[in-house]
Order: structure tokens, then C-alpha cells, then sequence
């Protein structure tokens, strides 16, 4: 069932919304303590081991939202992979199933629709943000700054990508409930195994430092990539 949503900006979408996009992305080993720390109640975060989480990073460039609703724009996402509390993983698998998934922790954008269209909706964690994207032959690079500060700077050489179809969600807070938004990507996707072709640091912007307290590998233990039709659906709230 669809549903028609206008936000602070006066765009009107219809949910679930369909964008396109180019998807670069890593997911990069944690301290599960200090991920867990990052996350609200409710979730646990998955990871490669029993002490290991993880934190992925995605460079985003839209060129297309909706029908057309709004222009084309940048983000870049630091989410935590997660599932709700209590439920059975197994690790490095749990993590393949849905690598794109999980809490979405920071998401700075290009444009205030941008923001408005993922805060008013989903209570995305959205900033309007300076975000520098280049690509260079297969290695796609990011630097994100707010408010006069750099939040962070990522680089990441994508992988091959084959016709492909992932079905997951992401986890949001709005108004103290949490909701879990389900997912959808189309097109030609790739994932690739244990790489030290990503990196990502974090600056002096107050999401940053919290970030840096974060005991975070320098290898990633996949990097990802989509060229891909991507949907997201309305925030269903989760019990906790």
C-alpha cells in the first residue's frame, strides 16, 4: 500500500520512494564495545566475531529521487550494522546478508530538500554538509565538511559488480521510537572480501570525535559497490 508523505520543504513523496544512485561503500572492523555504545536501545550490532563489530561507511551520488522530486544530490552515511536485541546471528554471515544495512548513525547531504526529505520522513540523522566526491579510475573519494569543521574523509576503490538484488533495512530513531525502514537495490552490485584498497579517518567536527573513540581496524573487511535502483519504504516501529 502506498503512502503520500510532504515534508518541511513542500516536495511530495510517495512511499515506498524509488531513487537511483552510484553506491561506493567498506565495512571496516570495530571494538564491539564502543559500537555498542554508539547504538540506542534496542539493537545489537553485528560483527565478524564475538568481540568484533563493525562500521560501514557509504558514498552516495543520487541522480534521481522519486519522480523527479527533488535534484540529484551527494551523501555519505556512517552506519553501524545491527539487528534487533535477542536476535540469533552468526558472524561474517549475518554481515553478508544485508552489508548495506543496519543504524544509520550520520547521513550529511549536499541540499536542505535533501535533509528535509530523509529527517521529516524516516528521522534520518541528515546535515546539509560541503561533501567533495571525486572518482578516479575505480577509487571513489570523499571529504565531508559541517559547520567549518572536516567531519571525515574517505577513500575506496570499488569492486567488479554483477546483476544483483538485496533486500534489507535500516534502523532510525524519531520522537524516542525506534523504526526500521525496509530496503531494496536493483542493478549491478559487488561485494569484495578482506582489503586494504578503502580508508577512512575522521576530523574535528563533533560527530567526528565521537566517531574517533571508536577502536576501528584499518583494513576493511569488505569494500561494496551498486549502480543501482534503490528503494526505502515507510518506518514500521520496533518493539523494545
Amino acid at each position: 500500500m502506498s503512502e503520500t508523505v510532504t515534508v518541511s520543504t513542500g516536495h511530495t513523496f510517495e512511499l515506498p520512494v524509488s531513487l537511483s544512485a552510484t553506491i561506493v561503500g567498506a565495512v571496516f572492523p570495530a571494538d564491539r564495545g564502543d559500537v555498542q555504545n554508539l547504538l540506542p536501545d534496542g539493537l545489537q550490532p553485528v560483527g565478524t566475531r564475538a568481540d568484533r563489530a563493525t562500521l560501514t561507511v557509504l558514498v552516495v551520488r543520487y541522480d534521481r529521487v522519486g519522480e523527479e522530486t527533488i535534484p540529484p544530490y551527494d551523501e555519505v552515511g556512517v552506519l553501524i550494522p545491527a539487528v534487533e536485541a535477542g536476535a540469533r546471528t552468526v558472524p561474517y554471515l549475518s554481515l553478508l546478508r544485508r552489508p548495506v544495512s543496519g543504524y544509520v548513525y550520520t547521513l550529511p547531504v549536499t541540499t536542505e530538500p535533501a535533509r528535509a526529505f530523509g529527517v521529516d520522513i524516516w528521522g534520518y540523522p541528515k546535515l546539509v554538509a560541503d561533501i567533495d566526491v571525486t572518482d578516479e579510475g575505480r577509487t571513489r573519494t570523499a571529504t565531508v565538511t559541517a559547520d567549518g569543521a572536516e567531519l571525515l574523509t574517505a577513500s575506496i576503490q570499488r569492486p567488479p559488480t554483477v546483476p544483483l538484488r538485496l533486500s534489507g533495512y535500516n534502523f532510525t530513531e524519531t520522537d524516542g521510537e525506534l523504526l526500521r525502514e525496509p530496503t531494496a537495490l536493483r542493478g549491478r552490485a559487488g561485494v569484495w572480501p578482506a582489503s586494504p584498497r578503502a580508508s577512512i579517518s575522521f576530523g574535528d567536527h563533533p560527530i567526528a570525535r565521537q566517531l574517533r573513540d571508536v577502536d576501528l581496524g584499518d583494513r576493511a573487511v569488505l569494500r561494496l559497490a551498486a549502480d543501482c535502483a534503490f528503494t526505502i519504504g515507510p518506518g514500521e516501529p520496533v518493539t523494545r
